[in-house]
């Protein structure tokens, strides 16, 4: 593992992996937290090494949060840059709960993300958690913020969620889902929120075969 900065801001690094096998393809991951500082990239280090060891380039990524120097627009922009700053080819973005919104936001925004794998993802910010989202911009800020506002995204995207998530309701996906053409819906019966980033669920399993189909049409 290699830790890289991006940029001068002590959250703006993060931890590269390219296995001499790395014949996958490449992940970008994106922690969730509801973008505040006392979560970090160590949330996403299970899933970099899982996906390692089945031979993909993993980007862990970190990135300014609220209350650390973050906030919108500061927060997506350093997801971009984040993501322009290795090359590792086009790579699928993996997000979870606030970096699942990230995820979807970069596939929009950025020609080297192919496809999004969205993990109980904050999607549209107008419903369900509005005053986190209001945390992290403002409501006019929601326009360009808000995945669902943003839709068509342009790129694939898969939305895993489970039907017993209490912080990220499930209906965030079904609606995004409902009203993207690009978009999957795996919803995973009896799972919760943190089910979608512990390895060996069913949840997590769901989450690496979307993963894998993405990166096959890359």
């Amino acid at each position: 593992m290699q830790r890289i900065a991006y940029g001068d801001h002590p959250s703006q690094f993060g931890e590269l992996y390219v296995p001499e096998n790395a014949t996958q393809g490449a992940v970008v991951v994106i922690h969730g937290g509801f973008w505040h500082q006392r979560y970090g990239l160590e949330l996403g280090r299970p899933l970099a090494d899982a996906l390692v060891a089945e031979g993909f380039a993993v980007w862990n990524i970190e990135y300014r949060r609220v209350s650390g120097g973050g906030g919108w627009p500061r927060t997506g922009q350093d997801v971009l840059a984040a993501i322009d700053a290795v090359d590792i080819g086009p790579v699928v973005t993996l997000g979870h709960s606030a970096g699942g919104h990230l995820a979807v936001w970069a596939a929009k925004h950025s020609a080297r993300v192919a496809g999004a794998v969205a993990q109980a993802a904050v999607l549209d910010f107008t419903k369900h958690i509005t005053p986190r989202a209001l945390e992290l911009c403002t409501e006019e800020q929601f326009a360009e913020a808000s995945p669902t506002a943003l839709i068509p995204i342009g790129k694939p995207v898969v939305c895993v969620h489970g039907d017993q998530d209490e912080d990220v309701p499930v209906e965030q996906s079904i609606g995004f889902c409902a009203a993207e053409p690009q978009a999957e819906l795996v919803v995973v019966r009896g799972a919760g929120h943190m089910d979608m980033i512990t390895p060996g669920t069913e949840s997590w399993e769901q989450c690496r075969a979307a993963v894998v189909r993405l990166a096959r049409d890359c």
